[in-house]
């Protein structure tokens, strides 16, 4: 008798670990959700779209000029070859530059081929006396189609 209390216990013991092993346990990393939107960076080294943070080169000497262009992609022929995907300007896309300390730079909008440009001096943008490699990082924000998106930038100056 001891010999089958001692199998059902084990038994038990088994499935108990078993279902504990199974428990739903949270993500512990940040939800992501894919951009409604693909904002390139206009006169960034690689081309504005293919780095974390692009840096856009600019001279010392003259006023910061900072562009960027807004496209929606259509992923309907994604799968034939011949068709890829399209992008389309997003026209009339309200658009908020800021540092990345908060500080709002300007409220933009892009126009009918989805770009959207902005001229500062250096002091406008907190460098009193720029120097080369005197850099400004940037946050490029907005919504499009209720979704909420984001894109980093630098400014960087040069001689």
């Amino acid at each position: 008798m001891n010999s089958y209390k001692g199998l059902i216990l084990s038994g038990l013991l088994v499935v108990g670990s078993l279902l504990a092993g199974c428990e739903k346990k949270e993500d512990p990393f940040v939800d992501r959700v894919v951009a409604p939107v693909l904002v390139v960076i206009q006169g960034a080294a690689d081309g504005g779209g293919q780095t974390a943070e692009p840096v856009v080169s600019q001279t010392i000497t003259a006023p910061v000029t900072m562009s960027v262009r807004v496209y929606e992609l259509d992923k309907s022929g994604i799968l034939d070859y011949k068709v890829g995907i399209d992008s389309i300007p997003v026209a009339s896309l309200a658009l908020k530059l800021t540092k990345r300390d908060g500080t709002t730079l300007a409220d933009l909008k892009t126009d009918n081929n989805g770009l959207a440009t902005l001229t500062k001096t250096w002091a406008e943008l907190g460098i009193a006396a720029p120097a080369v490699g005197s850099s400004v990082l940037l946050t490029w924000a907005g919504e499009y189609k209720g979704q909420p998106f984001a894109r980093l930038s630098r400014v960087q100056g040069v001689k």
